[in-house]
């Protein structure tokens, strides 16, 4: 195989991650607006509902995928070519497996469909003809697509990322003009499954031209799948890790659907895409440190582990509540310009959406460390997180509504991921006391709170009463001002009172030099 730097890569991957962030943030801008008005809110909900439940029949690929992904990196670092074709192989008979369990289990969930759509509006038609075709865009990935898990291993998941989000981007686009000139709901269901099947073509080419020594076959994999036990290994432990993550953001629009209704999912769905494109963003260019936390792991060297551990723990905890003070203060009125305000919320379920989307940032450098340990074998955590998820997000739906709904993922996120995980990660990763962890934790968050207040005082004495509200432009000329304060106030509190920024600020210097 043909090496190429890791570094290039990574710096590759993240280019084509924010390129991607910015066209779809730019897409769905012009969009969203469109299909609310020319498909309904209803419709839109009934989509995203539809895909959420499709979501958790996924659950069947237990975690195979990464599981395959970890076997891979020692022959691609080789150049194994042999081994390479045997575990895709092997990849390909689980997955269809997997794939032919889906479709079962799609099948028998439809019969239920009446149920769990009772009081919709929409014909049967409509409700059965998006199920099948979401469920077949599904099946193409555990059917066609399974190679792709190469690319992701062989740390080019850009092309994965780029060729869909064109063929995306060309769907909305498409779908948009379509919506105003025909507002037909089947038009807009055939146009997803006829750009998953693009994808799909376009992707598994890409892959043939790339990888021309590629020659996976399902018979092979079936034969020689007890030769690779690790997988079954990974699986084990990576299934129920899953189970965790599937619950927490795929569940919540279904119980928003079921205490609620499905206009309000929409509604709901309009702050959470706005969240998510945020912490994509972050993401994007934060994530690509994950490899190189593997190797300072690797290394074995605790006190450099533990130093780079603060400082981009600061670092995460300083963008994310910064995130969370602008979603806050601005989402609402962005929505309202954009949207409309008949589909802005309260201001008390903004405030829980905003730190749902801080502590999401806040997370990833406890994820990164963990994965980097190779610490999976809590696997009563995730069941864990389920429970505590499912209980509150009930229990509040019934007492509240849409605010006790997001209590469930809110308490599940606190008791598990940040504090158990932590504990996890330092008594069995580090070996050191959780104190430490805690200690940088407190103080870098209430650093953060004073920063908040302080900024919001700042822009209320001497800069709201000069923005027209409402406006396209009073919003831009607010929100720049705005995240220009509490950028300020912020990276001043934190050069003050934390040594990882400081740390982490003097190497981005040096790295600039």
């Amino acid at each position: 195989m043909q090496k190429e730097s890791r570094v290039k890569k990574t710096i590759l991957n993240a280019r084509v991650n924010l390129l991607c962030f910015f066209v779809s943030l730019i897409t769905l801008f012009f969009t969203r607006k469109i299909f609310l008005d020319n498909l309904g809110a209803e419709f839109i909900g009934f989509t995203g509902t539809i895909g959420n439940l499709l979501s958790f029949l996924n659950l069947a690929e237990l975690g195979i995928g990464v599981a395959i992904g970890y076997v891979l990196y020692k022959p691609i670092a080789d150049g194994n070519k042999f081994k390479i074709n045997e575990i895709i192989s092997v990849f390909g008979y689980l997955y269809r497996i997997i794939g032919l369990g889906i479709l079962s289990m799609g099948v028998i969930g439809s019969l239920f469909l009446p149920l769990i759509f009772p009081d919709t509006t929409f014909p049967p038609g409509v409700i059965y003809f998006a199920f099948y075709s979401y469920l077949a865009s599904s099946l193409i990935g555990y059917f066609v697509n399974y190679r792709t898990a190469l690319l992701s291993a062989d740390q080019r998941n850009y092309i994965v990322t780029g060729y869909f989000q064109a063929t995306n981007t060309c769907k909305n686009i498409l779908q948009m003009v379509l919506a105003i000139y025909f507002s037909n709901f089947y038009i807009y269901i055939a146009i997803e499954l006829i750009a998953g099947i693009i994808n799909s073509i376009i992707l598994n080419w890409k892959i043939n031209k790339t990888y021309p020594w590629l020659k996976s076959e399902i018979k092979l994999g079936k034969q020689i799948l007890k030769k690779y036990p690790e997988i079954t290994k990974y699986t084990k432990q990576l299934f129920a890790h899953k189970i965790g993550g599937l619950v927490q953001f795929q569940l919540t629009p279904v119980l928003v659907y079921s205490f609620v209704s499905l206009p309000m999912v929409a509604l709901y769905t309009n702050y959470t895409i706005l969240t998510q494109k945020l912490e994509g963003l972050i993401s994007a260019t934060i994530n690509s440190t994950g490899a190189a936390v593997g190797n300072l792991i690797a290394e074995g060297n605790r006190a450099k582990i533990i130093k780079i551990f603060e400082e981009l723990l600061a670092i995460r905890i300083f963008i994310a509540p910064i995130i969370a003070a602008c979603i806050y203060t601005f989402s609402s009125q962005f929505i309202g310009v954009w949207l409309g305000n008949e589909y802005i919320l309260d201001k008390n379920i903004v405030a829980i959406i905003a730190i749902l989307s801080a502590l999401n940032i806040a997370r990833g450098v406890i994820d990164q460390f963990i994965y980097g340990c190779g610490l999976f074998a809590d696997v009563w955590a995730p069941y864990a997180e389920s429970i505590i998820m499912v209980v509150f997000a009930i229990t509040g739906g019934y007492l509240w509504g849409l605010p006790g709904v997001l209590c469930g993922p809110l308490a599940s996120l606190i008791a598990i991921i940040f504090i158990w995980k932590p504990y996890y990660l330092f008594s069995k990763g580090f070996k050191l006391s959780v104190l430490i962890y805690w200690k940088i934790f407190i103080a870098n968050i209430l650093t953060s709170i004073a920063a908040f207040f302080a900024s919001g005082f700042i822009y209320d004495s001497f800069v709201k009463e000069h923005i027209q509200p409402g406006t396209w432009s009073g919003l831009i000329l607010g929100g720049s001002i705005y995240v220009i304060i509490i950028v300020i106030v912020t990276a001043i509190s934190y050069y003050i009172t934390s040594a990882g920024f400081r740390d982490s600020m003097h190497r981005i210097k040096l790295r600039k030099r």
